[in-house]
């Protein structure tokens, strides 16, 4: 994987132009792919409210993570796989404001279909109906919270995610939007590429890029090598 940069822009809250190249790429959905957090903030502090935990607390405790293991640091002392299932159905049901965010189509179009996938801190029920919601051609094979051992932030969920594309992880590029999702990508060996949605520049410290969303990264297709370049300009750090 190479990265280059040209000239500087005139806009001081832009860095350089750069090219990444690599052989994958691995989303997450929330904060990614699909706006859901209107629904994901409700649902969780219905269940927090309904479990005498604070709701801003649950919140943030949820974002970028696995909901059982949210459960099992909020309230190990209840059924961490009867309180999944609750929370699965609350976000189910709450299908509010649920949007594709700046710059999906565009991107999603542009790649290869065999050479990205999807790496999700959601079940893989509650995945596949948010992006059939926002219309995403869902891969036949993603990377779920039920499909892993250790979640976001351990890096597994984005080698399994490499793997899913037979690559190793050095030659993939994730797109995240959370603390414990660039970290998890970074410790997985990705190069990772952090949007601002949903947490502060401070909190994506692992990323290797930070861009605001999707909009402008543009795709050079399949070289000689089965590589793919990126390129896009990312923010001034």
């Amino acid at each position: 994987m190479t990265a280059s940069s040209t000239a500087p822009l005139a806009n001081p809250d832009l860095a350089n132009p750069v090219t990444v190249r690599c052989r994958g790429v691995l989303f997450d959905m929330d904060g990614i792919l699909i706006s859901s957090l209107g629904s994901v903030e409700r649902s969780w502090s219905a269940w927090a409210i309904s479990r005498n935990v604070d709701p801003a607390l649950a919140i943030r405790t949820a974002h970028g993570c696995r909901a059982i293991e949210t459960v099992r640091k909020l309230r190990p002392d209840l059924d961490d796989e009867a309180e999944l299932k609750y929370i699965e159905e609350l976000e189910v049901a709450d299908d509010e404001g649920l949007a594709v965010l700046p710059g999906v189509p565009e991107l999603l179009r542009a790649l290869p279909q065999h050479r990205w996938t999807v790496v999700t801190s959601a079940t893989e029920r509650l995945a596949r109906i948010r992006m059939a919601a926002g219309g995403i051609a869902v891969p036949d094979h993603i990377v779920t919270a039920d499909r892993v051992t250790f979640g976001k932030p351990h890096p597994e969920p984005y080698r399994k995610g490499a793997g899913i594309l037979g690559l190793n992880p050095g030659d993939c590029v994730v797109f995240e939007d959370s603390g414990s999702g660039t970290k998890a990508g970074r410790d997985a060996g990705c190069t990772v590429i952090g949007t601002t949605f949903s947490h502060s520049i401070e909190e994506l410290s692992a990323a290797h890029y930070l861009v605001t969303d999707l909009t402008g990264i543009t795709v050079e297709n399949l070289h000689g090598d089965e590589s793919i370049t990126l390129h896009f300009t990312p923010l001034a750090l």
